[in-house]
């Protein structure tokens, strides 16, 4: 279990895409025409070979809008992660009767997008990708858009949960992986392959992704950045799209 991707979303989509190109070094490698069918529009941007992605809708009544209004604001939306046993985590799903919100399947990829309700925490997507170093969501191309000259990959995620404990639990169980406790912070936390989920309590906008470390070449070029655009910073952090973004020296 890896995670690939992580999703904003936005009631202007281009202005975070610009504000987390110019700080983080990065560039959009796909803007997905299929998802306009849902009202929506977005942008991948490769991190490496992870990727962020920023939607935003584009008709009333979708159920990313409901999600800004349920949160009063942007914000984080979905952590998405990779398999190599779709079949097994599918039959844990049916285990724990949590429901299917989305699913779609391509040539060599196919995804199941999960109820918020039923993980708790915020949206889980679950992928398998044959070849594993492909991506469906990024399109054809994604490659040629990677720029690791300051950011190289993302390393954490914190989910605000009513009950952190109840809800790493279930994910633990999701996703066949131990939940631990973590001896400086004191957080419930799951580990899938070079990464890290933690379990925090909720703040003042309920449930939901609060925050995401970036592992970059120079925090401070990241801290100039961001600075340089007015943006909110504090310590090695920055606000953007209602996300805080953490810079870790890689």
């Amino acid at each position: 279990m890896r995670l690939r991707q992580i999703c904003l979303v936005a009631r202007e989509r281009d202005t975070v895409v610009d504000h987390l190109c110019a700080v983080f070094g990065l560039r959009v490698g796909f803007n997905d025409p299929h998802i306009h069918t849902l009202g929506l529009h977005n942008a991948v941007i490769p991190v490496g070979d992870q990727f962020l992605e920023v939607v935003a809708p584009i008709t009333t009544g979708t159920t990313a809008e409901r999600y800004l209004n349920k949160r009063a604001g942007d914000g984080g939306y979905m952590l998405i992660f990779q398999t190599d046993d779709f079949t097994a985590h599918r039959r844990r799903v049916d285990e724990m009767r949590i429901r299917i919100v989305a699913d779609y399947s391509a040539p060599g990829y196919t995804d199941m997008q999960l109820h918020p309700a039923d993980t708790g925490g915020t949206f889980v997507e679950i992928d398998q990708q044959d070849p594993p170093d492909a991506w469906h969501p990024a399109g054809p191309a994604w490659r040629d858009a990677v720029d690791t000259s300051l950011s190289l990959s993302l390393g954490q995620a914190d989910v605000g949960c009513v009950d952190p404990e109840e809800v790493s639990a279930r994910w633990g169980r999701l996703m066949d992986l131990p939940v631990t406790i973590g001896r400086n912070c004191g957080m419930h936390k799951i580990r899938p392959v070079d990464f890290c989920v933690r379990f925090t309590p909720a703040g003042p906008r309920g449930e939901g992704l609060d925050a995401v470390e970036i592992d970059v070449r120079d925090v401070a070029e990241v801290i100039r950045r961001a600075t340089e655009r007015g943006l909110p910073c504090g310590g090695d952090g920055v606000t953007i799209g209602g996300v805080r973004f953490i810079a870790k020296n890689s």
